[in-house]
C-alpha cells in the first residue's frame, strides 16, 4: 500500500498470488452478499488493507467473498450464504480464473490485500455497511 500524501491507493497492494504453481490454496469458502451491502463491505475492508479477492456475479445482484476453507461450517450472517467453491478439487482452475463459474473477479488474488477475507473483520464490515446504508436511506 503506497501512501502518496495522504490518497490511499491500491496500485502497491501486496501481489498474493492464489492457484496452480503458486503454492497457495485455491480451495475457498464464498460468502455471497447482495451487491450493494457487498460493495459498501469491500470499500471498508479496502480502506482497512482486509479486503481478499471478491467475485461479482453476471447480473451484477451479488458480490463474493473468499474466505477460508472451513468458514461455511460457522458462518450465520443474516442476509447472506456462505458454501464451499470447488476451488481446485473438482475443476482444475487456469491461471486468473475465478473459483465459481460464470462470475467475475472485482477483487482480483494479484490485487488483493490478504489471500483471503478474515470472516470476523467481513462479519464486522457487513454489519458496518448494513449501519451506513441505512443511515443513508439506501437499504
Amino acid at each position: 500500500m503506497s501512501d502518496t500524501g495522504g490518497s490511499r491507493t491500491t496500485a502497491a497492494a501486496p501481489v498474493r498470488p492464489t492457484g496452480p504453481g503458486t503454492g497457495h490454496s485455491t480451495d475457498w469458502d464464498l460468502v455471497t452478499v447482495p451487491a450493494r451491502e457487498g460493495l459498501e463491505a469491500a470499500d471498508i475492508l479496502r480502506l482497512r488493507d482486509d479486503v481478499g479477492p471478491v467475485l461479482h456475479d453476471g447480473s451484477g445482484a451479488t458480490l463474493g467473498f473468499l474466505v477460508p476453507p472451513g468458514t461455511a461450517d460457522a458462518w450465520d450472517v443474516p442476509g447472506s450464504a456462505c458454501a464451499p467453491t470447488c476451488g481446485g478439487g473438482a475443476r482444475r482452475l487456469r491461471p486468473g480464473e475465478p473459483p465459481v463459474a460464470g462470475a467475475r473477479w472485482l477483487v482480483p488474488p494479484e490485487r488483493a490485500y490478504v489471500a483471503a477475507t478474515e470472516p470476523g473483520r467481513l462479519r464486522a464490515a457487513l454489519a458496518e455497511a448494513g449501519r451506513l446504508l441505512r443511515a443513508a436511506g439506501r437499504l
